[in-house]
């Protein structure tokens, strides 16, 4: 069986994988649990960027602190507003405008974060 099973591709396996549960969640009429699993998930990764950002600013802050007050304040807003950006996507849900608006708003905020990072880090 250890021979079958590391003959298939991984690709395969995994496509197997992914097929046999959506086969069992079809079968056994387990679609609203999916769903329950899916906004929990989606929770889940949002709370998950938030804590690493709040990671990444711990690790950091003695180096904002030596930022002009201008650009740490442009520096926090972007990152504010992207986290709120995705905390909109997440809950709201997009298509189409509002999709498009979303990645034009986190751009924008990647703009800045790296425009500000590279303004403050000039030697």
């Amino acid at each position: 069986m250890k021979r079958l099973w590391n003959r298939i591709p991984p690709l395969g396996r995994g496509l197997g994988i992914v097929a046999l549960i959506a086969l069992v969640v079809v079968i056994l009429s387990l679609e609203p649990v999916l769903a329950a699993v899916g906004g929990l998930v989606r929770i889940a990764f949002f709370l998950a960027v938030a804590f690493f950002l709040f990671l990444l600013w711990r690790e950091r802050r003695g180096d904002f602190d030596a930022w002009s007050e201008r650009n740490r304040r442009l520096f926090y807003a972007a990152i504010i507003l992207a986290v709120v950006d995705i905390g909109a996507i997440i809950g709201l849900g997009a298509s189409g405008p509002d999709a498009l608006a979303f990645f034009l708003v986190l751009g924008g905020c990647a703009w800045v974060v790296v425009r500000t990072w590279r303004l403050e880090h000039r030697y």
